[in-house]
């Protein structure tokens, strides 16, 4: 085994929940280096997009069917990003106010960070290909660098790039060892609500997968430590078109056009920062470039109708206690929030499978169910897990009955004790095909299979949000019981990521304000 498999499995062991231990952290809010959640560039030429309520959106039932293709203008760019990376409210309480993101994050505390990649005939006033950083607060773009190259003509008409980065002090100042995962399922959520975003434009996005993290840090100007006082890191690079393109695509040609220095400084975003180092350690562990997965045709999900795609979106919110009382659900609802992450959301063959408490639901049984996302693992799960499980049937494909029982008390306790696990209509781990992943494609994988399962939790947000319903994702949770409680032995499959639907209690305390009031 080489040493960034032995760093990164060993950063997930250390880095486990159990009932002896938390992973390690501060213990306690330092609220006097508490980060700066938006990242700006001084120095940058700043332009204003124009706001995109106005725009009218298609039915966010309909996404998945065939609707007609967006021109690539300021317009249209506003709207994508908007609708993905964008405030959709403010929350005040007393004297405080925070921003609420159309991308979930772990503690609202927002890792990610999104920059453009635009063709000449995209911007109005410039004829070069240009770099830009999108500025969440003001809805903006920061021109860091312009350059001419013919990489564009390998492309669709009106394609361009979008690059995904993450700032894991954001997350380390709060959660300390264990906020490299937490980093790595924001990006997830944030790739997924590019992804819902551009589909209402008849967009397409396609990652690059045989890209390495350092031309990423090259290309998005990461690399100049200069410019920063935190360190910033490469999650991944995606490509919008109207037609979905080859992940293998080459980015070489771009590379070598690059301008030697960018405009802009970065914000410094705390006065101090306490440093862990297994940190920069599993950063630099999962930096090389992953093997080429195999790829999985995305089959489009029609769900029942429902409200205009940026109401959903712009709706969507994490919360911290569910009713108890009125988090029953439907059998059909909750068939259909299934059937919305059944397959493949980037493209790519599933890893993680859901291991389902259902609390809830009417009509279905209470207990412990599996939702098998890859049937390749289907016989491998049966003979890891607990062998006297019932593997029963039910009347959504690949669903299972594994254990009829109340699942209240385990899915709280796996929770860190919170009860939004046990007082919704069900919650649900994320089981992932570990260990053979990553020794099969490197230790790359180990962010990806993150990416994947904050791909699946921002999916469900938004389709338990269409439905009226409240959800939230649970990154506390017990993972070792979690995985005692299904019979698991060893790493093959681990559990990163626990989520939970019904329906929230509105905390009338809190008062919430329009996004970008200043601006309308």
């Amino acid at each position: 085994m080489n040493k960034n498999l032995q760093t990164t499995f060993a950063y997930h062991e250390a880095t486990k929940h159990s009932q002896q231990r938390y992973a390690r952290s501060l213990g306690y809010m330092d609220w006097a280096t508490q980060p700066n959640p938006f990242r700006e560039y001084r120095g940058a030429e700043n332009f204003r997009l124009p706001l995109a309520f106005k725009h009218v959106t298609p039915p966010y039932h309909l996404l998945d069917t065939d609707l007609p293709t967006a021109p690539l203008l300021k317009e249209s760019l506003s709207q994508l990003l908007q609708f993905s990376m964008g405030i959709a409210a403010w929350k005040v309480s007393g004297e405080s106010a925070w921003a609420v993101r159309c991308n979930a994050s772990s503690g609202n505390l927002h890792p990610t960070e999104a920059y453009l990649l635009l063709p000449p005939e995209s911007q109005e006033q410039n004829a070069k290909t240009t770099l830009f950083h999108y500025a969440p607060k003001n809805h903006a773009l920061e021109a860091l660098a312009s350059f001419d190259t013919n990489f564009w003509d390998t492309l669709p008409k009106n394609s361009f790039i979008i690059g995904l980065s993450s700032i894991a002090w954001r997350e380390v100042w709060k959660y300390g060892e264990r906020a490299f995962r937490y980093v790595n399922l924001d990006a997830g959520h944030a790739w997924q609500s590019l992804v819902v975003s551009a589909k209402t434009l008849g967009w397409k996005i396609t990652r690059l997968d045989g890209v390495s993290d350092k031309d990423i840090n090259k290309l998005l100007g990461l690399s100049q430590e200069r410019r920063f006082s935190e360190s910033e890191h490469a999650d991944m690079l995606l490509v919008v078109s109207s037609e979905c393109l080859s992940p293998s695509l080459s980015i070489e040609a771009l590379l070598q056009d690059l301008p030697l220095t960018y405009d802009g400084v970065a914000n410094k975003l705390s006065p101090s920062m306490y440093k862990w180092e297994i940190i920069p350690e599993i950063t630099e562990a999962t930096s090389e470039k992953s093997l080429q997965q195999k790829e999985q045709k995305q089959k489009a999900h029609l769900p029942p109708p429902t409200k205009e795609s940026k109401t959903v979106i712009l709706s969507r919110r994490s919360v911290h206690v569910m009713d108890k009382e009125q988090s029953s659900i439907s059998k059909e609802q909750f068939f259909s929030l299934l059937r919305g992450v059944c397959n493949s959301l980037d493209g790519k063959e599933n890893s993680a499978h859901l291991v389902i408490f259902v609390h809830r639901v009417e009509e279905l049984d209470e207990g412990i169910y599996i939702l098998v996302r890859n049937k390749r693992d289907k016989d491998a799960l049966q003979k890891a897990m607990h062998h006297a499980y019932l593997w029963k049937s039910t009347e959504l494909d690949n669903l299972f009955l594994l254990e009829s029982r109340d699942a209240g008390m385990p899915s709280q306790a796996i929770s860190c004790s919170q009860a939004i696990a046990s007082d919704g209509a069900f919650s649900l781990g994320m089981l992932c095909n570990f260990k053979e992943q990553l020794q099969t494609h490197g230790a790359h994988r180990y962010k990806e299979l993150y990416w994947e399962c904050g791909m699946i939790g921002q999916q469900l947000y938004l389709d338990a949000t269409s439905m009226g319903l409240s959800g939230t994702g649970i990154g506390c949770f017990l993972d070792d019981m979690m995985h005692s409680l299904l019979g698991l032995k060893d790493n093959k499959f681990q559990s990163l990521y626990h989520f939970t639907i019904g329906r929230g209690y509105v905390d009338s305390r809190i008062q919430t304000k329009e996004a970008y009031a200043d601006e309308r």
